[in-house]
């Protein structure tokens, strides 16, 4: 299981987080030098998570890229107090640009073998995964569906995958209770995400590939976020059967990986670089 998410965690520092950050509204144009960045950072971050556990130069790889997660979270510090707005759109990009610095902490604690708050190795390995999928990819995936394709279901999803992830992660600390909470709330979001999506987006998408790719990205959520609720769910009665972590990794987390985070991005670049007709259902032309 280590390996595999290993892997997906690679994926997402090198090539999900510095796509999605390419799609992000900068008015400011700050987010460039970020961008430009991140590729050589989530390298040295991947490179820590193949090299041995306490090392001394594994925890200083993977602090080099901590400390570019930092500079991403204090530019959305720095759009919160310019544009302080509560609007939908804004909660989830600023979900999706604090979520790798909350990563990159757990990914220094892992690296270095510390428990970090009490949590072992594993929990912390997965976190690392969470924030970058979940609190990066899916947060900024349903500001972006808010934003181009404006609709009370896209709103409503911009603002329960934040208050999912927060969920899942205030569960972490006060029990399995809240966590299955969280589960509900994130996968509700995520399949009203992945519904708007495949109802708006994607019929009125140009291009037969960049159709394609939202239609997957939206399918994959109906059978992965349902793993997650059973997940959550069998954690706390006994009777609900759930897969093990190997299995949830192979699964959940690789469909999520591939199949959502990545091809979702994908298509909203490839709308990026020819500006698509994505107008809500009974929106005028």
């Amino acid at each position: 299981m280590t390996v595999l998410v290993g892997w997906i965690l690679a994926l997402a520092m090198v090539v999900v987080v510095p796509l999605g950050l390419r799609l992000i509204d900068d008015d400011r144009r700050r987010l460039g030098p970020v961008g430009q960045v991140w590729p050589f950072a989530g390298l040295l971050g991947g490179l820590s998570l193949l090299l041995d556990r306490g090392d001394a130069f594994t925890v200083a790889l993977a602090c080099c890229y901590a400390s570019v997660t930092a500079w991403l979270a204090v530019l959305a510090l720095l759009r919160l107090l310019r544009r302080r707005s509560p609007a939908p759109v804004e909660v989830a990009v600023l979900t999706a640009m604090v979520a790798p610095a909350v990563a990159a902490s757990s990914l220094i604690a892992e690296r270095g073998g510390w428990e970090l708050l009490g949590f072992g190795m594993t929990t912390q390995l997965l976190t690392v995964a969470h924030f970058h999928y979940a609190g990066f990819a899916a947060a900024l995936l349903a500001g972006l569906t808010a934003s181009r394709a404006p609709s009370p279901s896209s709103s409503m999803a911009a603002v329960t995958v934040p208050v999912g992830i927060a969920l899942v992660f205030l569960g972490y600390f006060t029990g399995d209770g809240v966590e299955l909470a969280g589960a509900v709330v994130l996968t509700a979001g995520m399949w009203l995400l992945g519904w708007t999506v495949w109802r708006d987006v994607a019929p009125s998408a140009r291009g037969r590939v960049t159709r394609a790719l939202f239609g997957v990205s939206a399918a994959v959520l109906a059978v992965t976020m349902l793993l997650a609720l059973s997940w959550a769910a069998g954690h706390v009665w006994d009777t609900v059967p759930h897969l093990s972590l190997t299995w949830m990794a192979a699964t959940h987390g690789l469909a999520n990986a591939l199949g959502f985070a990545l091809c979702g991005l994908l298509a909203w670049r490839r709308v990026q670089r020819a500006p698509s007709p994505i107008r809500p259902e009974g929106a005028p032309p």
